[in-house]
């Protein structure tokens, strides 16, 4: 299962490039809200691609789609920035803590989102062994994993 999904994922990648202007494709970058619209947009270019409905049904339960293309496309660096400026708003931080928010936000530009258990392993490791709490305040711990969740793709009500 673990071997389709990687070659599910090396495949998608290469029929999204047509598509990286498209409406859905650019609200998932951005991480605004999809429509019911935009979630039947992705479906049609995955099926018109060749995915068959049985790999798209995996990826509409495992994840959802919207989050397996997000992954896939990334964010926006301008809109993962944007998602840490009420947490940067008024505050003087560490060269590492602006360093670690770098990396983090490195991470969101590749990847899209990021799993905040992620927070505990290298290379967030590599600024203190115990990961994000070594690096910032309990509190500030709390806000960042906030943070991390509202980057998930989501639909509009």
């Amino acid at each position: 299962m673990a071997r389709c999904l990687i070659l599910l994922r090396r495949k998608a990648r290469v029929f999204l490039r047509p598509h990286e202007n498209h409406i859905a494709v650019l609200k998932l970058k951005r991480n605004e809200p999809l429509t019911t619209t935009d979630l039947k947009e992705l479906e049609r270019i995955f099926l018109e691609a060749g995915i068959d409905e049985a790999a798209l049904g995996t990826l509409q339960t495992d994840s959802g789609l919207p989050h397996f293309v997000h992954s896939l496309v990334g964010l926006d660096r301008k809109a993962a920035k944007r998602a840490f400026t009420e947490f940067l708003d008024g505050r003087k931080l560490t060269a590492d803590q602006l360093e670690f928010l770098d990396l983090v936000i490195d991470h969101l530009t590749a990847r899209g989102v990021m799993d905040p258990k992620l927070l505990y392993e290298a290379p967030f490791t590599d600024f203190d062994s115990k990961g994000v709490e070594g690096v910032f305040e309990h509190a500030d711990v709390v806000r960042l994993v906030r943070i991390l969740r509202k980057i998930e793709p989501r639909v509009a009500a």
